[in-house]
């Protein structure tokens, strides 16, 4: 199939590139370059975040909110005993 386009210079200069680095002539790259863009060969790899085991808790999990409650009161207690 014939068709025209029109590259801008950047895209241009990076078919040129290929061209130069592969030994392919212009329509081999442009058309390496859209096969590749559009397959799943070309697609970034998905992302994955990375997990660790942090071991058992040390603290009862069904009541985190009242350590934490608990937590922060000892706290300000202390930052208001160490500004006396």
């Amino acid at each position: 199939m014939r068709t025209t386009i029109t590259l801008t210079p950047e895209a241009d200069g990076l078919v040129r590139k290929v061209m130069r680095e592969r030994g392919l002539s212009f329509k081999d790259a442009v058309n390496a370059a859209i096969v590749d863009g559009l397959t799943s060969a070309g697609a970034p790899a998905p992302f994955e975040t990375p997990t660790f085991d942090l071991g058992a808790a040390r603290v009862p999990l069904e009541r985190a909110l009242s350590v934490a409650a608990d937590l922060e009161d000892e706290e300000l207690v202390r930052r208001r005993d160490v500004g006396k």
